[in-house]
């Protein structure tokens, strides 16, 4: 199986092109990292209805006893934890602005703390200019503002828009971000689920050489994610329908990923172990 994106090229299945990963994987440890919604669970119409099922849950804590893992998405760390259920792997929440290493490992990082109170306004604001709007959800993040409108009229989206764009022209530390049928309200800085990637890679010593990076996720925001990759890892988008990506994979759906993560468990026992030589 290939999927034809918008560009023109034609990316091929992960599941089928296992032997080119195989072969890039060749004498490298392989790290994992994953997105939640959309990646472990399917798409639904609020984000307390993406229960991870689990087979994928087991799937993924198999994986993580013979590799790395780290799980990167735009839910609050505290709520990504809870709903995972997986220790000793990494998770970086709210798009990587709140990160915490596995058990063993120190990589606590928070950013943008400074924009809380703009973000305190931000959903006292919206929360009333919006709450109007049959079906629309505006959901409080740590550092961020979701709002929701899977259920809305499609008729309404331009409003929302409007109050929401309104609202950040007049507030410039902040910026709205776009994703599958969400708008969010973030901090304006230069932090994304990209730069998260990099920091768990340097922060858990596998930013080197002998380490294959594998970056998973299904939605616009973990194009960073692909993007931090060309040249050192894999990135692998899910889709159902070609789109452009900067990944070089696809896979159709959280079964196929589930799927791909078990095909993955055995390329990961008797991987060679990373030393702590580096630049030494």
């Amino acid at each position: 199986m290939a999927h034809d994106n918008q560009s023109g090229s034609t990316l091929p299945s992960a599941l089928d092109d296992l032997d080119g990963i195989v072969r890039r994987a060749e004498g490298k440890r392989i790290a994992v990292f994953l997105d939640y919604d959309g990646t472990l669970t399917p798409i639904v119409d609020t984000p307390t209805q993406a229960v991870m099922a689990e087979e994928v849950r087991k799937a993924v804590q198999e994986l993580a006893r013979h590799c790395p893992v780290g799980i990167i998405s735009g839910r609050d760390l505290d709520d990504l934890r809870e709903i995972v259920r997986i220790d000793n792997i990494a998770y970086a929440g709210s798009h990587g602005f709140d990160i915490a290493g596995p058990d063993d490992v120190q990589a606590g990082h928070a950013k943008g703390e400074e924009f809380l109170p703009d973000l305190d306004q931000a959903e006292e604001v919206l929360g009333r200019q919006l709450d109007r709007i049959p079906g629309l959800l505006v959901e409080r993040k740590k550092f961020a503002i979701a709002i929701h409108y899977r259920l809305v009229d499609p008729d309404r989206v331009d409003d929302i828009t409007a109050v929401v764009d309104a609202f950040i022209a007049r507030h410039p530390t902040l910026k709205k971000t776009s994703g599958k049928k969400i708008f969010e309200v973030q901090p304006k800085m230069d932090w994304h689920k990209g730069k998260a990637l990099l920091f768990l890679l340097q922060t858990l010593q596998l930013d080197r050489e002998e380490v294959l990076p594998i970056y998973i996720g299904d939605d616009v925001t973990d194009e960073d994610g692909f993007k931090a990759l060309p040249g050192r890892g894999i990135g692998i988008a899910v889709q159902e329908r070609p789109t452009a990506t900067a990944a070089s994979h696809v896979l159709r759906d959280p079964d196929e990923v589930r799927r791909f993560l078990l095909q993955l468990i055995p390329l990961c026992m008797n991987r060679p172990a990373i030393t702590d030589s580096r630049g030494a």
